[in-house]
């Protein structure tokens, strides 16, 4: 049994959620694109991973997605500081996603999972 975690966390601009919700389907930003895989992070990494590469950036959207339903397609690799993070060698379908919204902060200053419903 394996202790990664089953869901992770794909951070979007308004604009990729717009097109993630509209063709039902993401095929990566600019920078999954060159890498050829789309970068995720696990809950744990999520601030981090928000306050690194989109500081001072607006209209965020952070998606809750269920690894299961990617099946072979995710890839845990060593990246930041080690740390394993998981990466989609496949398109992130929108029927992987569990949940999503603007990207939210608790009092702490962290980034907050996206709630269903």
């Amino acid at each position: 049994m394996s202790d990664l975690p089953l869901v992770a966390y794909k951070v979007l601009t308004g604009g990729q959620m717009a097109i993630l919700e509209s063709e039902g389907r993401f095929k990566g930003a600019p920078v999954d694109l060159a890498d050829g895989y789309i970068h995720l992070s696990t809950l744990a990494q999520l601030t981090e991973t928000v306050d690194r590469h989109f500081a001072g950036q607006t209209d965020l959207h952070v998606v809750a997605v269920d690894l299961g339903v990617l099946g072979e397609a995710v890839k845990w690799e060593p990246s930041r500081g080690g740390q394993l993070f998981p990466h989609i060698y496949a398109e992130l379908p929108l029927s992987a996603a569990l949940a999503y919204g603007p990207i939210q902060r608790d009092d702490n200053g962290g980034v907050k999972a996206p709630v269903a419903g």
